[in-house]
């Protein structure tokens, strides 16, 4: 067995989607030990970089995937990669045991349609396996409260990387 020092990030990309008040876009996330705890289950978007995918293709199909969103314009991308670790015992168990965590890029994107495009039971038109239960629109500085404690200096990062970018949208 490898070391767990010595396991890989798993490279991803992170979706800041931004409604027209300003407010981003969180899911409550159906479950999994590398997601949720009793009472940090909410989250945004989030997925794994395909062999060949660009993080900003990724971002847009991982969005889509995951809440049906296609109606979007770019905002900005994080200059850096942020990384976190998974608790070993859950890293052994996810991702078959072959990453330690995971490397994000974060990406925002302004939300241009309408909430009834939103579908988390049927995300990707119904052809994907839904990752959350319910969502909710929430300011992004109160995100790193509601997301697993271990995820949490990220979305810190998050928040003081992109807070001048939704500050900006007035």
């Amino acid at each position: 067995m490898v070391p767990f020092e010595q396991l890989p990030y798993r490279p991803c990309v992170g979706v800041i989607l931004v409604n027209r008040e300003g407010l981003v876009f969180l899911g409550q996330r159906i479950g999994g030990a590398e997601h949720v705890d009793a009472l940090h289950s909410w989250q945004m978007p989030q997925g794994g970089i395909d062999d060949g995918e660009l993080p900003r293709e990724a971002a847009l199909r991982e969005l889509y995937e995951e809440t049906n969103v296609t109606s979007v314009e770019p905002l900005a991308e994080a200059p850096d990669w942020f990384a976190y670790d998974l608790p070993e015992p859950i890293a052994r168990e996810a991702w078959k045991g072959r990453y330690r965590g995971q490397t994000q890029k974060w990406i925002a994107l302004r939300f241009t349609g309408e909430d009834s495009e939103i579908n988390v039971s049927q995300p990707g038109g119904g052809k994907h396996k839904p990752e959350f239960i319910a969502w909710r629109w929430e300011r992004l500085e109160h995100t790193p409260s509601l997301i697993i404690p271990f995820k949490r200096p990220v979305y810190l990062r998050v928040v003081q990387e992109f807070t001048p970018v939704l500050a900006a949208l007035g």
